[in-house]
């Protein structure tokens, strides 16, 4: 069914039903909502059917650039519908401009863009699953603790060129510190060496939400693995593209990439130092 929704209202529904409409999360740029409605109801964003539960859960990402307006559209199971207004707050990133880089490092060879495409597609087709798993719903846990040195949708501006911009969270720590699963899930990925990343892994915790790990100096899991809360899955490292030590650590929702700080306590203080 095709949803468009052009105007934004609430329509005039009975109390018990709205009463069973629930969101919460972070409404912002690379936030993460959670959702609950009547079993059976149809969730769509835009024209896209959003996965439920049996009992109703469903979760939305918005990623570091969304737009302020966004619009869910709940279908009831007897027909009545709920448009849904969603107003997305939007952020300031840091910017940096760094000058004087040599030309071979702003630019990689034509063998490596071949390797960085095949790579790259590998990391897009391991966040892509859409699993029943209900891990999604955990309450995330730091799977490192230590100094944030990098911070979600930061970029860089090399010799006048706007880069990527940074869509994990960088933790330092030394060389082979533990990393821990900060939700349960199963393993998709599990590459010992990727152009940009390094040692990667990727776990998908449900829904279309999943955690990658980056940099890493030794991988402990292996693929379709299933990994609990907590459980050690690898060891900080410097592999890849990187100057030292650390933990990349990043969030997505299919191809959405969200700020995995937006899903955690505060980092403890004594640690980010």
């Amino acid at each position: 069914m095709s949803i468009i929704c052009r105007v934004l209202i609430l329509l005039l529904l009975p109390m018990a039903a709205q009463a069973e409409l629930q969101l919460s999360g972070t409404l912002s740029q690379g936030g993460l909502i959670y959702g609950h409605v009547a079993p059976g109801t149809r969730v769509f964003h835009g024209e896209q059917a959003i996965k439920l539960t049996d009992d109703g859960l469903f979760i939305l990402g918005f990623g570091r650039d969304a737009a302020p307006q966004q619009c869910l559209t709940f279908i009831q199971p007897d027909g009545q519908v709920i448009i849904e207004n969603l107003v997305i707050a939007q952020r300031e990133y840091q910017i940096e401009r760094i000058d004087g880089i040599s030309k071979k490092m702003m630019t990689p060879s034509e063998k490596d863009l071949r390797r960085i495409s095949k790579e790259a597609q590998q990391a897009k087709q391991a966040r892509q699953y859409d699993s029943s798993l209900r891990h999604f719903g955990d309450t995330f846990i730091w799977p490192v603790t230590g100094r944030i040195s990098g911070i979600y949708g930061s970029q860089r501006i090399l010799n006048g060129e706007p880069r990527r911009p940074h869509f994990g969270i960088d933790i330092a720590a030394l060389t082979g510190t533990p990393v821990k699963a900060p939700a349960g899930g199963r393993v998709r990925l599990a590459h010992q060496g990727m152009f940009f990343s390094g040692k990667t892994v990727i776990i998908d915790h449900g829904h279309g939400l999943s955690s990658s790990f980056l940099h890493l100096n030794k991988i402990l899991v292996k693929e379709n693995q299933l990994v609990e809360q907590g459980q050690k899955i690898a060891t900080v490292g410097a592999t890849g593209r990187v100057t030292g030590p650390h933990l990349d650590w990043r969030i997505n929702w299919f191809d959405r990439r969200l700020d995995p700080a937006l899903l955690v306590p505060q980092m403890p203080a004594a640690q980010n130092r």
